[in-house]
């Protein structure tokens, strides 16, 4: 059981997905974004190929950067084939966002750039080609350390999930304790109004003598 449910997530981690994306050009820089995530440490490799010309009408960028402000590439106005590889800085999603612009006053109507995207996440991301020439390894051997390291991904990734869990389990204890505390101060002070009105209401009655 244990094997299949490895193999199961082993399918799910190292499979390499593609998009196609149509970014229409417009004259305001608003970001067309795809999110993915990787491990702290993690090899990522975005490859990007786009039709287009020089003299088109048209600059398409693209920057790649994380929720914490890191930034791991920015590459503006560029055409056909691009390979954009980084180490993830820390556990988490990251942000690969195109921009088309309008340039030289062209006009827009149905102006656009057409990018085909993939991903390659960690040992996927690995040039193995180049590791089995380096290491001269067997074919058997070369797929244990493709096996080997697709393990360690589902480890990296199992610590991950649980420490996330314990960091939400613990958010919501602190929650629930404070909305009990919360709720224990209401109590205590709405009990308190109630017997300072009956106080006073008695202290009136009495001073109007109808008591």
């Amino acid at each position: 059981m244990r094997f299949g449910f490895y193999f199961l997530f082993l399918a799910l981690i190292s499979s390499v997905w593609g998009l196609h994306l149509e970014i229409a050009a417009i004259a305001k820089n608003e970001p067309v974004c795809v999110r993915d995530f990787a491990a702290e440490g993690q090899l990522v490799v975005v490859e990007l190929d786009s039709d287009g010309s020089d003299g088109d009408g048209q600059e398409l960028s693209v920057s790649i950067q994380d929720p914490n402000g890191n930034v791991y590439r920015t590459v503006k106005d560029f055409i056909g084939d691009l390979r954009i590889p980084f180490t993830a800085l820390g556990a988490g999603s990251f942000d690969v966002c195109f921009t088309n612009r309008l340039i030289n006053g062209k006009s827009g109507n149905n102006m656009k750039r057409i990018v085909e995207m993939d991903i390659e996440i960690g040992s996927q991301a690995r040039d193995w080609n180049k590791l089995n020439a380096d290491e001269k390894l067997k074919p058997v051997e070369l797929k244990l350390r493709q096996i080997e390291e697709l393990l360690d991904e589902v480890d990296d990734r199992m610590f991950y999930m649980k420490s996330r869990e314990a960091r939400l389990r613990d958010t919501n204890e602190s929650t629930n304790e404070r909305v009990t505390r919360f709720s224990f101060l209401i109590i205590v002070l709405i009990t308190a109004l109630a017997a300072w009105q009956l106080s006073y209401l008695k202290a009136f009655f009495k001073a109007k003598h109808i008591i």
